[in-house]
């Protein structure tokens, strides 16, 4: 059997001294011959971890049971024997909710013997089917290898292996076709593979580029994503998430489709809706990748602004609201919020007045560590690319304040002058904004410094923070498209 490294306790409950004598709730007696720890417990899948819902105590012959007043959800779970924490595989759902079991510690799938659910009787004789058969898989496996460049040798075994799956598939056919809304099934139909068709093509990568969008358009067609019972299960987080994160295209548009398409089909089934939910908008929160923040305010807006996640503290929802609404206007394709900076001179200029064909928008501190280390950087990119018609604007992020004795001070601004002098930044169009008139801290979330944003002619992101050795490749690869879309 398999085994569970590492458990996160949610429910320890002790069950009650005597069984139920009617059948509400939940009721599940087992015997491990072997067992002699003082406790078993049951667990549960639920999206990517497994949890603990109760404990038992065990009889010194083996015996012990779980017991609760209320129903459990539909899924697959575990009974789970320290101290190795092995543990024994139980089909939940409406109709199976009372059961005996009663197996050997040395062999726990193959000595099953159930009684009370007909279901999981029906899936260890599964599983018994499965492990018998295995060793001839592994046999044959074994065989084909050492045949080597025997075609003719080969050709035999492949028969071989090809009978033996046909054995097995009409066996799961015969089970979905008789059983068809029972977990045994679900189960079956969760782990068959796809049948791809073959595809006709002019070569190997256009027919692996058709196969691809075929699986693309067919990838649950082996699950209910509204099946409540899914989420308790080990199957649908690495099929939902390999979805998302490797059969599409890892673009933010492409990515917000695949989510919603996902947690569209989710909404009838409450556990899968908000479990999905919260997982995309914690992985795009965290994401480092230029761009993903926009599949966060996606999620974040079309989902938690409009009521869909009723669940959330209110004041954690008004944080993923406002944080949301805060990025929307810096997403990549926007344009740049338009902010009213000085030179050192005092003049007036607002960023959409500066006239370059690409801008580089470099916010910067005079006492920032990492602004002193990546400055070099910068001084070099934009020596370099200024007769590529890309400039600087800087902005120095040093703000007036007060003496000691209340007295408005400019002594942090002069340090944004004399810093710009020492490491040769007259290169860059260089400005502050003393008294935060502009408020751009705020609007463009400057939190910590440097930070970069790479604007157009029309100051639409192109993209954004990104470090400044970074920032060469990704203005070639920004002129390298400027120039391809102005030869067409």
């Amino acid at each position: 059997m398999k085994h569970i490294l590492t458990f996160f306790i949610a429910v320890l409950a002790v069950p009650a001294i005597v069984f139920s004598q009617q059948k509400v709730g939940y009721q599940i007696k087992a015997k491990v011959e072997g067992f002699q720890q003082k406790e078993a417990y049951l667990g549960y899948y639920f999206g990517d971890k497994q949890y603990l819902k109760d404990t038992a105590y065990v009889e010194p012959d083996g015996r012990f049971y779980f017991e609760g007043n209320e129903k459990l959800p539909g899924g697959i779970y575990l009974i789970v024997l320290p101290p190795d924490n092995q543990f024994i595989q139980i089909l939940v759902d409406d109709n199976n909710q009372w059961m005996s079991i009663e197996t050997k510690l040395t062999d726990l799938s193959n000595s099953m013997k159930v009684t009370g659910s007909d279901d999981n009787k029906r899936f260890y004789e599964y599983m018994k089917f499965i492990n018998d058969r295995r060793p001839k898989a592994d046999e044959y496996k074994k065989e084909l290898e050492e045949a080597k460049d025997d075609e003719k040798k080969k050709a035999k075994i492949e028969e071989k292996i090809k009978d033996l799956d046909n054995e097995v598939s009409e066996y799961q056919k015969n089970i979905i076709a008789k059983y068809p809304n029972t977990m045994t099934a679900l189960v079956i139909k969760a782990n068959l593979p796809l049948d791809v068709p073959k595809f006709e093509g002019t070569d190997d990568k256009q027919k692996e580029t058709k196969a691809f969008y075929w699986m693309r358009s067919h990838w649950f067609d082996h699950f209910d994503l509204a099946d409540p019972k899914m989420v308790r299960t080990p199957f649908l987080f690495p099929k939902a998430t390999h979805y998302v994160d490797k059969m599409t295209v890892q673009h933010p548009d492409s990515i917000i489709i695949a989510i919603d398409y996902v947690l569209e089909r989710m909404r009838p089934a409450e556990d899968n809706f908000k479990f999905y939910l919260i997982h995309f908008l914690n992985q795009f929160a965290k994401s480092n990748i230029v761009g993903m923040d926009a599949v966060y305010v996606h999620v974040a807006q079309k989902y938690y602004k409009s009521g869909l996640a009723p669940w959330t503290d209110a004041d954690q929802l008004k944080k993923i609201i406002e944080n949301a609404d805060r990025l929307e206007p810096l997403l990549i394709g926007k344009v740049a919020p338009n902010i009213e900076m000085q030179t050192q001179k005092e003049e007036k200029i607002w960023l959409h007045d500066f006239k370059s064909p690409l801008t580089v928008l470099f916010f910067w501190d005079p006492d920032c560590g990492h602004c002193k280390k990546s400055m070099p950087e910068m001084v070099k990119f934009a020596k370099t690319y200024k007769d590529k018609g890309v400039a600087v604007f800087a902005i120095c992020t040093s703000l007036a304040t007060r003496d000691d004795d209340g007295n408005i001070t400019m002594k942090e601004v002069d340090k944004c002058w004399s810093t710009i002098s020492e490491r040769e930044m007259d290169v860059f169009f260089n400005t502050v904004d003393p008294y935060h008139r502009s408020r751009y801290k705020t609007i463009y979330d400057i939190k910590t410094t440097p930070q970069i944003y790479v604007l157009d002619t029309d100051k639409t992101i192109l993209s954004k923070r990104i470090g400044a050795e970074q920032l060469p490749e990704v203005m070639d690869h920004i002129l390298k498209a400027k120039q391809e879309k102005a030869g067409h």
